[in-house]
């Protein structure tokens, strides 16, 4: 550890002094009961126990558990069990304390706690993939047994992406990553929104600095303009709400930089053109928490005499609460600048649900309600997931976090059931959610009474009967329309046992024919057939026969070519190449993940890098190296979907890149858009090869009732020559936008 010479023993133990007074105060001002005892018994343990260690920044290591125990208590309102838990939570792992240790001086409760803590310490992913998915499992497992537990837990790495500029860029990247694949949307799933605000903030800004940068200052140039429109906007709802007697709140809260940005990226449109740039908020105080629900749609009724609504955007989160118990009335209608502009309505306790999620139950000193409830049918969900074992961890966590931000819809069995299932869910995702047997014979549903094949997205209110035939068996094409963790992961269970019985099928003839032509198993033989075959291993080659692609003849135990050596063919998803190609593996060269991997093409046109196939960044992009398992780096765009699972999983082999001298011309993707009119394409095709002497790869043009697209691949050199072609492409009369897209 880095030491910290810049200040006296004596400024330290006061700077730490008043850590622990900062977290007591916020204590002693909540709702709990005070149990001041034992957080000061817990505090003295920790600052005991981690006597002279440091942090990379170089500040006292007691400095870190005291923040992740202010976090608990005053950000996430939990109280003196979880505070002493969060003061403990590396006790175990970096000291010599054991959990008995914990379990004897503070009880059963807190040493449950920090042991759920200890066991998934160091982020939620191992270097091994076979790791990667058991620690997640983890995490989830304690969830069911403890809440506490992932609260604490993203406390704790709350704290540690604020601290994140004293790591080196290999790590801040991995972090990061980790932080927005898993993290953040766990946080959104819990309902913990100002943090899952701050970990997509704070990822963003590490992986993104320069446009991190630039958004934060154009919100700030911007708020001027933005204050003085909603003054007039609220002047007349607040009058309103006013002559109703309500004591209320009426602010706005601006979208933040990583959603301001991801909507920019999604939507190819510049800063200015995002116009639902921030949301009005009304939080009201009400005594009685049953008349909640009446305020809210009374408020609403004044704001639409007012103002009109958008017929499309009226979400009531009242009646049909979220599953972590989000509640609100959410109305948009048309400002006074002509712009749409949100607004939320939300009593005191749902504002204060909404922010802090779970944790404001604790509070509002809720026991085992409905919330409870429903956070128990989610972590039943997550448990029976975890009963499949996936051999693929990277599947594994994409299927887990296709449900953890996914909105909702709600439909009904034939008997009246209702059901909560991510938007997007089909049939076959239902028939999955009810019965793993009827998901495996499910051949269409009766949705509303009329026959829909398995692929059919149901919407909320579908009334849905699933038919099912004991002759279906599950297809592998099917993945492509189960959304569902628990549907994917059944399903999957489902393809890997049917596989299982082909392979044993296809062993089986595999050795009948031996036996037929008289010839002895050995796995010289079996190799052979393997190489000549040209498949994985044994597996694929049994599979193969049991599934009839391959014919059994005297050709694969034939010995005229036995002696040479085959080569396994492999398919390595990090390669950068998509194709499968015959190789030998070499293991990964020395390099140095510390440094800045410069990206340099010599005078033969060799280059030290692959570009991604996933992403084609091109010099200027804010790029990314991964050292794949050949010790070949693959260059990704930072804003890479394949990079971000890469940067969760196999942190400790990116590298800081930079672009340095190159020769080479790079794809890159542009789509034109405007109104059709005569000589458009020729005025555009002028400017790409004649004026700008720029190659064309392909277009793909289409005109539909006078709206003009084209989308074209070009080879540039750089992300500044783009930036100059769209330019101008921009001045031709007619066209409305051209933007560089992100290559498939």
């Amino acid at each position: 550890m880095m030491q910290n010479n810049n200040i006296s023993p004596q400024d330290e133990d006061q700077m730490i002094d008043q850590a622990y007074q900062n977290l007591l105060n916020g204590y002693l001002s909540s709702n709990h009961r005070k149990k001041v005892e034992i957080i000061e018994k817990a505090y003295k343990f920790a600052r005991d126990a981690h006597q002279g260690i440091r942090r990379r920044s170089g500040e006292p290591y007691i400095m870190h558990p005291l923040a992740v125990a202010t976090i608990v208590s005053q950000e996430i309102g939990l109280g003196s069990t979880s505070i002493s838990a969060a003061l403990l939570h590396d006790v175990v792992e970096d000291t010599d304390y054991t959990v008995e240790d914990i379990e004897a001086q503070f009880g059963k409760k807190i040493a449950r706690i920090v042991d759920g803590l200890t066991k998934i310490s160091g982020g939620i992913f191992g270097d091994q993939a076979s790791l990667q998915a058991e620690n997640f499992r983890k995490l989830l497992l304690t969830m069911s047994e403890d809440i506490r537990v992932v609260l604490i837990k993203m406390a704790d790495r709350l704290h540690n992406m604020r601290t994140l500029s004293s790591m080196p860029p290999n790590k801040q990247y991995k972090i990061a990553g980790e932080t927005l694949y898993i993290y953040a949307p766990l946080a959104h799933r819990l309902g913990l929104y100002a943090i899952k605000t701050e970990l997509e903030d704070l990822s963003f800004k590490y992986n993104h600095p320069a446009e991190y940068e630039r958004i934060k200052e154009q919100i700030a140039a911007s708020e001027e303009g933005r204050n003085e429109l909603f003054a007039r906007f609220s002047a007349p709802i607040r009058e309103r709400l006013d002559n109703m007697g309500l004591k209320y709140e009426f602010y706005t809260r601006v979208k933040s930089c990583y959603s301001i940005w991801n909507k920019m990226q999604t939507k190819h449109i510049p800063f200015d053109e995002v116009y639902d740039l921030y949301a009005a908020r009304i939080v009201f105080d009400c005594g009685d928490e049953s008349s909640a629900k009446r305020v809210c749609w009374n408020i609403y009724n004044e704001i639409t005499e007012v103002y009109t609504k958008h017929p499309d955007r009226v979400r009531d989160w009242l009646t049909t609460p979220k599953v972590n118990q989000y509640q609100a009335l959410h109305v948009t209608v048309m400002g006074p600048d002509g712009n749409w502009v949100e607004v939320q309505i939300r009593s005191r306790k749902m504002d204060e649900i909404a922010e802090r999620g779970f944790a404001a139950h604790w509070k509002y000193k809720i026991g085992e309600g409905e919330e409870e409830e429903e956070l128990s049918k989610w972590l039943s969900t997550i448990t029976d997931i975890l009963k499949e074992p996936e051999p693929n961890a990277i599947d594994f966590l994409d299927t887990l976090k296709l449900n953890l931000f996914a909105s909702e819809i709600i439909v009904f069995t034939p008997k009246g059931e209702a059901m909560k299932l991510p938007k997007g869910s089909s049939v076959l995702d239902l028939a999955f959610t009810l019965h793993t047997d009827l998901g495996t014979h499910c051949i269409a549903g009766k949705v509303n009474h009329k026959l829909r094949p398995l692929s059919y997205k149901m919407a909320s209110g579908d009334q849905v009967e699933i038919l099912t035939s004991n002759t279906q068996k599950p297809k592998a094409e099917w993945e492509k329309f189960v959304i569902t963790a628990k549907g994917k992961a059944r399903l999957r269970a489902a393809l890997r046992h049917q596989r299982r019985l082909i392979i044993e099928e296809g062993e089986k003839r595999f050795m009948n024919f031996l036996k037929e032509h008289n010839t002895e198993f050995s796995n010289e033989l079996l190799s052979q057939a393997i190489g000549r075959q040209r498949v994985a291993g044994k597996e694929e080659l049994f599979f193969m026969i049991g599934n009839d692609e391959i014919t059994l003849n005297e050709e694969i135990i034939s010995k005229k070519e036995q002696g040479l050596r085959f080569n396994w063919w492999r398919r390595n998803p990090f390669k950068g190449k998509d194709e499968t190609k015959e190789t030998t593996v070499e293991p990964a060269k020395a390099i140095d993940t510390k440094s800045i991997y410069r990206l340099v093409t010599d005078s033969e046109g060799v280059s030290n890098y692959h570009i991604a196939d996933c992403c084609h960044p091109i010099p200027g992009d804010d790029t990314v190296g991964f050292i794949n398992d050949s010790g070949e780096v693959i260059v990704h765009k930072m804003d890479c979907a394949t990079l971000a699972r890469l940067k969760a999983s196999y942190g400790q082999r990116l590298l800081q890149t930079s672009w340095e001298d190159h020769r080479d011309k790079f794809l890159a993707s542009i789509r034109i858009e405007g109104i059709d009119q005569k000589g458009i394409l020729q005025a555009i095709v002028n400017i790409i090869s004649t004026n700008m002497s720029i190659n064309m790869k392909k277009m793909n043009v289409t005109s539909d009732q006078g709206v003009f697209r084209c989308d074209l691949d070009v080879l540039i050199s750089d992300v500044k020559a783009v930036t100059n072609l769209c330019r101008e492409i921009k001045k031709v009369k007619g066209i409305n936008s051209a933007t560089r897209m992100n290559r498939l």
